[in-house]
Parts: structure tokens; sequence; C-alpha cells
């Protein structure tokens, strides 16, 4: 006879088995990127990210598609913050991929903290925006950096590291999603600026060649932060990180060579090959390392 089957484990599963189904769905490549994480880890950065893309729709996608007006957009967006905070004080919600994010929250201590300020920057892309060096900041750390620190407290959820090393890990991992970010907004200039409205950059729709040079200066600077904080990484996250950090940093040096013109009509993309090359690297690193 089988052993009675605990509903609200079961609905669990079913939750983070729709948020891979949404990961999967959105984002081959990242799909794949986290099949390289430990299978402690997988299925809760799966989850952090279902909620993050649900939530980009909501801004930018399916919502605007469905012909949702702005108020109606931010109207949607509330419902969907509201419910994400309702969800960790309870520990359930009936949208499958809130539940699996707030199961996944709860188990690594992610808290308002950090959840806030992501929805606080899907607040302002709701209408046209150019943001100052401070904007930036502000956006940038909501928008990615904090979600360098949920998956790092992912990571984390079982380990004690030293006081000294937390500081550099959680330096690395805002450097890194500051990393990410800023090069995806070199990638989108021509969307970001031509179809939404939104000057991330500073550059307008014109930004010089130098100012993008600066701008590659200063993420190869964040990529420099976070990969000398991946040897204190559990070893079962370090293949993915760094996986997804030479990719971007591969896009990056795309960029550097791209002229600005083109930046603004097209996205520059790196190969399956290249990609697949990237991941070996990454993965016999990570098996010579000693620790």
């Amino acid at each position: 006879m089988s052993a009675p089957v605990d509903p609200a484990e079961h609905f669990t599963q079913t939750a983070r088995a729709a948020a891979d189904r949404v990961i999967s769905s959105y984002s081959t490549s990242f799909g794949l990127a986290t099949k390289l994480l430990g299978p402690r880890h997988r299925s809760h950065v799966r989850s952090l990210y279902a909620l993050v893309r649900v939530a980009d729709e909501v801004v930018d996608g399916a919502a605007s598609a469905a012909g949702l007006d702005p108020a109606e957009k931010a109207e949607a967006l509330e419902h969907y913050a509201e419910e994400t905070r309702r969800a960790l004080q309870r520990g359930y919600s009936t949208d499958l991929v809130v539940h699996a994010f707030a199961r996944t929250a709860l188990e690594a201590q992610i808290g308002a903290d950090l959840i806030d300020p992501f929805f606080d920057s899907m607040r302002a892309d709701l209408e046209p925006a150019a943001y100052g060096a401070a904007e930036h900041q502000d956006y940038v750390y909501g928008s990615a950096e904090v979600i360098g620190l949920m998956c790092l407290q992912v990571f984390l959820r079982e380990e004690q590291p030293t006081p000294a090393e937390r500081k550099t890990l959680v330096h690395g991992a805002r450097a890194l999603g500051a990393a990410f970010q800023n090069i995806n907004f070199l990638r989108d200039l021509a969307e970001d600026t031509g179809e939404l409205g939104r000057d991330y950059l500073g550059g307008g729709t014109g930004m010089t060649e130098a100012q993008r040079q600066q701008w590659v200066n200063t993420v190869r600077l964040q990529l420099a932060d976070a990969r000398a904080a991946m040897p204190l990484l559990p070893r079962d996250a370090r293949t993915a990180v760094r996986s997804a950090c030479a990719l971007f940093e591969a896009l990056l040096e795309k960029i550097a060579v791209t002229p600005v013109e083109e930046l603004y009509h097209s996205r520059v993309r790196v190969s399956n090959a290249c990609k697949a090359g990237l991941a070996a690297r990454a993965a016999l690193r990570t098996r010579l390392e000693t620790h």
C-alpha cells in the first residue's frame, strides 16, 4: 500500500513544475543554464525567475498584447505584488507561480527587503522614463541586483560562510546582477528607446561611441567583482554562475566592437555552439578546484 500523499507538498511540487514550465517556455537558454545547478538549487532558482518573468509580462508583454491600458497594467501589477506579499505571510497562494516563489522565499529567508525593491522597479517601467545616474542605480538595484541576492540566499541556505566571505559574496551577487542588466540595456537599445520610450543608460537615441565604451568599461569591472566571489559559492552553484557570467561577458565583448548605430537596429547574440563551449569550460574550471 502506497504512503498517503501530503496535499501541501503535492501542491508545492505542482507549483514548482508550473514555474519550470514558465522558464522553459520563455527562456530556453536560462532553462538550460539552470540544469548546471545542483538539484537542491535548481527548482528554487527557477521559481524565483518565474515570478520575475510573469511580472515582466505584466509590464511589457502579455498584458499589453491583451489590450490592457497603462492604468489596467498598473492595477494588475499591484495585484501581483499584493498576492506575493500575502503568500509570504501564509506560505500559500492559489497562483502556482507565486506559491512556488513563496515556498522558496520562506526556505531561503528571502524577505520584503529584496522583494519590494523588485516591484518598485517594475512599477517604474509602467511609464516611459529617462534615468540619471541615481535613478539608474536605484532601478538596477531593484530590477537585477536583488535577483542576484535572492539567488545567493538560495545558494547559502545550508551554508555557514564567515562574515567576510558573506560580504564578498553579497558584493559579487550585486555586481553580477548589475552587469547582466547593463548588458541587456546595451543589447536592447532599439526596443527600449524606440518602442518603449525608456532611456536606461543616459544616451537617449543618440548614444556616442565614447558613452558606449564607458558602459563597457563599467560592466567589465562589475564582472571582475562577480568573478572574484565565485570561488566562495557552494560547488554545486559555481558552474551555472560561471557559465552565465561567461556568456554575458561574451555578449559584452561583441557589444564593444559593434558600432553604436548598429546596436540601435539589431540585438547582439552569441551562437549556441559558443554557449555550449562556455558552459563546458565553466564546468571544467569548477571540477579542477580543490574545495
